[in-house]
């Protein structure tokens, strides 16, 4: 069951407090993702995803989705700590009321050449469009029922073999081209 977000021209698939399952563009609207150049730090993240949401002309509650890149997994506390600071920005930006968010979130912890410190690597927003194809995007816990925070993992080999495969296979890219790039 999806809830409308007409502030940001999206609909939403509810979960729990810190993220959706996922996001839809309504009609005449698109999902525009748009990926860092480099990782950034959290308030520098936010604040380059605002500018550049608001150079396009779309009002901040446009942001429908953010992928993050963390050191290691958190602990339960440490995963509650980080969120109560994370939807402050939303709360300022017109998106978080205090128990809905629809703004939908991975947040993945790269074996190889993790950064330092919660980071962004790319956000999405909704755009004006005349496309008539609909647009997208989920959560990276959104397989996991209620967002229940269960740690998702490929089954099979584990370690050094597995991660020197991972990197043959992308040839050491973390996702796929983006359409959209925003220089930092």
């Amino acid at each position: 069951m999806t809830r409308d977000f007409p502030a940001g021209n999206y609909r939403f698939i509810p979960a729990v407090f810190q993220y959706s399952s996922g996001a839809a563009a309504a009609s005449g609207f698109e999902i525009e993702r748009v990926r860092f150049d480099r990782l950034l730090q959290l308030a520098e993240g936010f604040a380059s995803a605002a500018k550049y949401i608001q150079a396009a002309g779309q009002p901040l509650t446009s942001f429908c989705a953010c992928e993050l890149r963390s050191p290691a997994a958190f602990t339960e506390d440490g995963f509650r700590t980080f969120n109560e600071h994370y939807v402050k920005t939303l709360a300022q930006w017109g998106l978080f009321d205090g128990t809905v968010n629809p703004v939908a979130r991975s947040n993945v912890c790269p074996e190889i050449d993790p950064p330092a410190e919660p980071s962004f690597y790319a956000f999405s927003f909704t755009r004006p469009s005349q496309s008539q194809s609909p647009t997208f995007v989920t959560a990276g816990g959104a397989e996991a029922r209620g967002g229940s925070g269960r740690r998702l993992r490929r089954r099979g080999r584990r370690g050094a073999a597995r991660r020197a495969e991972r990197a043959r296979r992308h040839g050491g890219a973390r996702t796929a081209p983006s359409r959209s790039r925003c220089r930092r």
